[in-house]
């Protein structure tokens, strides 16, 4: 019988995330680097750093680790592999390097399971025509697994979160819920093919995603985890200095999903996410509860939100469709900056 990794943690995905206000605080007295060849660096909380060096080649360099998300470990392996990897193509750029890091109690779960992890993390950075060149490992409870991603982009073709503008369309590549599910899952409330499902979404490598970005000469974007989709959407307004409107009827919900949060099963890191942005955040009077809290949830390997022309935006959505995003939806619109950041309409 294999060891089943969700019993190991009460937050595991993104979900574990530190918040988004108490990282603010921490951050907010660090100075940040300058340098002329840093093209983008701390300042907008970005998905990545990047650094030019030369005039047709910028790196671009990213990391993420964390706790299981599901119970079986060569696929929490793909799936944090999936997650880590994700930086990298929401700045339009290609993964070439990887570093594994590993966090695993040796004397408290099975050693079949490290192995495990570190074979589907592989197996996906492989599919992302990656290496993995080395890694770290430590003794430690629970586990937790990722990558330090080195990827490469042209410098004139970054894409960055701070680049929207007033008229842009808002395009959602995967469907959101996948923390309600795992928190479903975990005390046995959600159905086996909701689940199979939202690990599916998990996995799925947002590198097609990047490639249809540079082909429509997207500049703007960001990959949405463990602050919730209105908390990412919320970093991008403040970076670009705009207001964001979403339409929530719009928005992708896994199978499932709104139904567990109907029930109450709503995990920690959403309530978070909404002390994040709700000072900043206008909600229409009719949205409910669970929908809302559904907008908060916090995302593992999630999708793309990016920033498009309006001539480009139905063409954009079926290229991702063709591609494998079969959810992709235009879910709103940018504007000129007012005294909210965020607009959520029903």
């Amino acid at each position: 019988m294999k060891f089943d990794l969700l019993s190991t943690v009460e937050a595991g995905g993104c979900s574990a995330k530190l918040s988004a206000l108490k990282l603010a605080e921490v951050l907010k007295d660090i100075p940040s680097p300058r340098h002329e060849r840093l093209l983008v660096g701390v300042e907008t909380h970005d998905d990545a750093g990047v650094y030019k060096l030369t005039d047709d080649i910028a790196i671009i360099q990213t990391v993420d680790f964390f706790p299981p998300v599901c119970s079986d470990a060569f696929e929490f392996g793909q799936i944090a592999a999936a997650n880590a990897l994700s930086d990298v193509y929401a700045m339009g750029g290609t993964a070439i390097t990887a570093l594994n890091l590993m966090m695993f109690p040796s004397t408290k779960i099975p050693l079949q399971a490290l192995a495990d992890i570190l074979k589907g993390g592989m197996q996906k950075v492989n599919e992302a025509g990656a290496l993995i060149v080395g890694g770290h490992t430590i003794d430690d409870y629970p586990p937790k697994y990722g990558l330090a991603v080195t990827g490469t982009v042209h410098p004139d073709h970054v894409i960055t979160n701070a680049a929207a503008h007033a008229g842009d369309i808002l395009v959602l590549t995967k469907p959101i819920g996948t923390g309600v599910i795992v928190a479903g899952k975990r005390i046995g409330e959600v159905s086996d093919e909701d689940y199979r499902i939202a690990l599916d979404t998990m996995k799925l490598l947002n590198m097609n995603g990047a490639r249809i970005m540079q082909e429509f000469s997207v500049r703007c974007a960001t990959d949405i985890t463990g602050f919730g989709l209105l908390g990412h959407a919320r970093k991008m307004a403040m970076a670009s200095k705009c207001t964001i409107k979403i339409k929530s009827a719009m928005v992708p919900f896994l199978p499932g999903s709104y139904e567990l949060a109907d029930k109450g099963c709503i995990p920690g890191a959403a309530f978070r996410n909404q002390e994040f942005v709700e000072k900043n955040c206008s909600f229409h009077s009719s949205l409910d509860y669970s929908k809302k809290m559904l907008l908060c949830d916090a995302q593992t390997s999630g999708g793309l939100l990016m920033c498009v022309t309006p001539q480009n935006a139905g063409r954009i959505v079926n290229k991702l469709r063709d591609a494998g995003y079969p959810s992709s939806m235009v879910i709103g619109e940018v504007f000129d900056k007012t005294d909210k950041d965020i607009v959520v309409m029903r």
